[in-house]
């Protein structure tokens, strides 16, 4: 579900940076499963070694990085680009927005959730 999320917000992206294009839907495709991949195992890492500086910068510089996983992720991915350091950052902004939005009705096992309240 998360993949389908992260797919979303790189076709968002795709529409509205002009610097980011994938040349197909398998490669749309792709490109989540290598963001997902990439945010999972490489971000941590670097999220741990660079957190002095994301915190001199008050959390603005996890937009860097973000905008850093954009860009291996096209780096990896036949048929998905992402050229220039600006749309890689408004790249990563839109796909983080679009991320945070879904992952709203979606729980941390990855799956919908539903509450029910009952009022006595």
């Amino acid at each position: 579900m998360r993949t389908f999320i992260i797919g979303l917000g790189i076709w968002l992206a795709d529409y509205l940076v002009p610097g980011i294009s994938a040349a197909s839907t398998g490669a749309l495709i792709w490109a989540a499963i290598a963001l997902g991949l990439i945010n999972a195992f490489v971000r941590p890492v670097l999220l741990l070694l660079t957190l002095p500086l994301t915190i001199i910068t008050l959390g603005l510089f996890l937009v860097i990085l973000n905008a850093g996983m954009l860009n291996l992720a096209g780096w990896f991915v036949d048929g998905f680009d992402v050229v220039g350091f600006w749309s890689a950052v408004f790249g990563a902004i839109i796909i983080s927005l679009v991320s945070g939005l879904c992952s709203q009705f979606i729980g941390p096992r990855g799956r919908y959730e539903v509450m029910v309240v009952r009022r006595n």
